[in-house]
């Protein structure tokens, strides 16, 4: 043993909308569902998940369901810790 404390870490997730308008509307979204979610750069929201990978993947579903809910056509990607949210392929 070392003696030095482990300290556990929260882990966070960004989100990266198309537009502008798109990104205010699903912020508030992820704050009214309790989420701590905070804006970023122009597109970016980076949004507290947990301490464990699981936690992270439970709220991709959660954000799939909050982008169902603004009615865009958007479908949202998890790709190295970032969710993407992109136009659905035809």
């Amino acid at each position: 043993m070392t003696g030095e404390r482990e300290e556990t870490e929260m882990s966070a997730i960004d989100v990266e909308a198309a537009r502008i308008p798109d990104r205010d509307q699903l912020l508030q979204l992820l704050r009214d569902a309790g989420l701590d979610a905070q804006p970023y750069d122009e597109l970016g929201i980076q949004v507290e998940c947990g301490e464990e990978d699981s936690a992270c993947d439970e709220l991709l579903s959660e954000v799939e369901g909050l982008v169902m809910d603004l009615g865009a056509q958007m479908i949202p990607m998890k790709h190295e810790g970032v969710i993407y949210l992109r136009p659905p392929v035809s």
